[in-house]
């Protein structure tokens, strides 16, 4: 069989003999061929392994993540685009995917660059559907307007208005909504008042990087706040109310009114506490509470998301199913399931609206509504395809959200926990069930408390650098907390609630509430000893966006991803880790009214000069990592400063001037290297200076 071709292993053989024609002679060219030969067979591997992801159709997990990119390119863009690119852009790349079909990596693209495009449209569409006027300077005097919304605290009560005037502003700059800080007069939402207040432009991030208050008051249609500044007067309105104002009045009663009830049954910060699990008024918990339960590691139970709507569906899926059931008839030729996923569905959508309508409540509606949705098609409810759909509607409905912590922490706790679940239920596991009552309970217990602790590291390992990026906090002992606070809460709390707001219209909720109280105290026990533990709440210094941005990214391949391709997201995540772990840290602070200046001392910590608020310098001092309080005494040196101004170096001896009067800049422009001051000044000044103007 001369001239026969070499087959199989003898192929490689005949490659090895080869080798001298291939490369160099000797080890070289061996080494040419093996490395050849790996890389053919790593190619062969990624292949297989891409293969495998296509027919799992793993890749459409990742349009929300293209979406999402088209919305960062929109906020890092120096100016708006024009109104036309982005739908323009859209449509190319969608005409080059449907012409591209034929060949799918290049489809795959135009797709993927369809995506990006849509998310840079959506969020233009959504900056243009909520502009409104914004306050540009700090003024006094009468505002007037519709009462859309009355949040009750512990010492005051805060207001969103509905402007319909402030007489000092032309309608054309009048805001179109206003928040306001007053006293404890009885206010209700639908009514139209009037008021002397102290208003303000919505204040901007306190150091870059930072929590940009003003940005989400735009998108909230917020456009200046303040605090009243007398009492309150119920005055005839120009015209009528909106409808839209007149819902919402009505449902922010009805949320009042319950929290109230909640608050007054139970009392005490359980009562606080379960009134916010239920309606999702946070306002009379105390800042101590607060506190506690971030300590612990559990304060999102006080935020109405997954939990909350998946009880609140689960019940009425669970009550209409059965009542069906009872009905021998629909058992027998209605399709019961479907039928109690619908209910479920109007149920879930009633809640969310009735809790406010917070982004984690929309995205656990969003996430709840499609999977009942599976149900209807007969399809797997939790997987990740779902909550793919569901993030590509919060991001197309609320661009913005994905700049937040709640969009990020809430998509990223949840995808962390199906891709574990997706992986579990891969694995090979024995079926047999133990005889007898005593060993299944037994069995049940363990599963449930390793399911927990399980569930809670996942978690809790998706969501802390989304947290330590936001907050600069991080709460070690978290697990503790949940794994010790969350069995009351999901067995006894949350089902009372549930039985509270299903008896609450037929006043016979007492009792429930009072079960609910009774399961929350142990809650807050449970958070003051883990919280009083040493330690339970670390301060990090911030980190930049590459470094979230590249752990963001090692996230989405371990979940996204579905075979050992996902690996590959440990290299951009501990690089993000790396690049977290050593941040660059400012050795000045500016405040954006010029109010004052955190500059580093000699000792290596913040030290902070002039009056700026207490709360500008919190954010200092978490982003420096510095776990100070702002009134600690070390923070602010009074031998820095006399009755004018400020004077402090940096380690390296240059000088940092603050001034607040007229006769000091002069002098101060000749001794210093750079001179803040919130004055506008019109003189030569020979240091850097940063005044009203800048």
């Amino acid at each position: 069989m001369e001239g026969k071709q070499p087959q199989g292993h003898d192929r490689v053989r005949a490659g090895a003999r080869a080798a001298p024609w291939i490369g160099a002679p000797g080890r070289q060219g061996s080494w040419r061929l093996h490395a050849g030969l790996a890389a053919e067979a790593g190619r062969d591997a990624l292949g297989r392994l891409v293969g495998l992801e296509t027919d799992r159709r793993s890749w459409f997990n990742w349009l929300p993540v293209a979406f999402g990119l088209g919305i960062g390119a929109y906020f890092a863009a120096d100016r708006e685009p024009l109104a036309w690119g982005p739908p323009a852009a859209l449509l190319a790349a969608a005409a080059a995917a449907w012409a591209l079909r034929r060949r799918p990596v290049a489809a795959a693209l135009a797709l993927a660059l369809a995506a990006l495009f849509g998310g840079l449209w959506a969020a233009q569409l959504r900056t243009e559907r909520v502009r409104a006027p914004t306050l540009e300077r700090v003024i006094i005097g009468e505002v007037s307007g519709f009462v859309e919304a009355v949040d009750e605290r512990s010492a005051d009560q805060r207001l969103v208005l509905l402007v319909t005037g402030v007489p000092p502003l032309e309608r054309a700059t009048l805001p179109q909504r206003v928040r306001v800080t007053l006293g404890k007069d009885r206010v209700d939402a639908g009514e139209h008042i009037r008021l002397r207040a102290r208003l303000m432009p919505p204040p901007e991030a306190a150091r870059p990087g930072g929590y940009d208050f003003a940005r989400d008051a735009f998108f909230r249609g917020i456009g200046a706040i303040g605090s009243g500044l007398g009492r309150i007067e119920r005055v005839p309105a120009p015209e009528p109310a909106p409808l839209v104002v007149r819902a919402n009045a009505a449902i922010d009663q009805a949320r009042n009114a319950m929290t109230e009830r909640i608050a007054a049954l139970i009392g005490g910060q359980a009562g606080a506490v379960a009134a916010a699990l239920v309606t999702g008024k946070r306002g009379l918990i105390s800042e101590e509470t607060n506190d506690v339960l971030r300590g612990a590691g559990i304060y999102h139970i006080v935020s109405i998301s997954g939990l909350h709507m998946v009880l609140a569906a689960g019940a009425v899926f669970w009550l209409v199913r059965a009542a069906l059931a009872l009905v021998p008839a629909a058992a027998l030729l209605w399709p019961l399931k479907k039928i109690a996923a619908v209910a479920a569905m109007v149920g879930a959508s009633f809640y969310c609206i009735f809790s406010g309508s917070e982004v984690a409540t929309e995205r656990s509606l969003i996430m709840t509504l499609i999977m009942l949705g599976a149900i209807l098609a007969d399809r797997p409810a939790l997987s990740m395809r779902n909550l793919a759909l569901a993030a590509l509607v919060v991001l197309a409905l609320e661009p913005d959200a994905l700049l937040g912590p709640s969009f990020q922490m809430s998509f990223g706790a949840v995808a962390a926990l199906i891709a574990f679940a997706e992986w579990d239920r891969g694995r090979a596991r024995a079926n047999a069930v133990e005889p007898g009552l005593l060993p299944r309970l037994l069995r049940g217990a363990r599963l449930a408390t390793l399911g927990l602790l399980v569930t809670s590291i996942i978690a809790g390992a998706a969501t802390a650098p989304f947290g330590a990026f936001h907050f600069q906090t991080y709460n070690p002992y978290g697990l503790i907390g949940n794994m010790l606070a969350l069995p009351f809460v999901s067995l006894v709390v949350m089902p009372a609630a549930v039985a509270g707001a299903l008896l609450y219209p037929l006043g016979l909720d007492a009792l429930a509430w009072w079960v609910m109280g009774a399961a929350t105290e142990p809650v807050l026990a449970v958070s003051r000893h883990v919280a009083a533990l040493g330690g339970s709440t670390k301060v990090v210094p911030a980190y930049g966006l590459a470094a979230i941005l590249l752990m963001g990214t090692g996230l989405l391949f371990l979940t996204l991803l579905s075979t050992s391709l996902r690996w590959l997201g440990l290299a951009p995540l501990a690089i993000g880790i790396g690049l977290a772990a050593r941040p660059d840290r400012a050795d000045i602070f500016i405040d954006r009214e010029g109010a004052g200046v955190a500059v580093r001392a000699a000792s290596g910590s913040l030290a902070v000069i002039g009056r700026p608020g207490n709360f500008v310098t919190a954010q200092w001092l978490k982003a420096d990592g510095d776990e100070r309080r702002p009134d600690d005494a070390s923070v602010k040196p009074a031998s820095a400063c006399d009755g004018l101004g400020c004077v402090m170096r940096l380690p390296s001896g240059r000088a940092v001037a603050w001034s607040r009067d007229p006769a000091t800049i002069a002098e101060d422009c000749g001794r210093a290297d750079l001179v803040v001051t919130p004055l506008r000044w019109r003189g030569a000044c020979a240091a850097l200076l940063v005044d009203r103007v800048t």
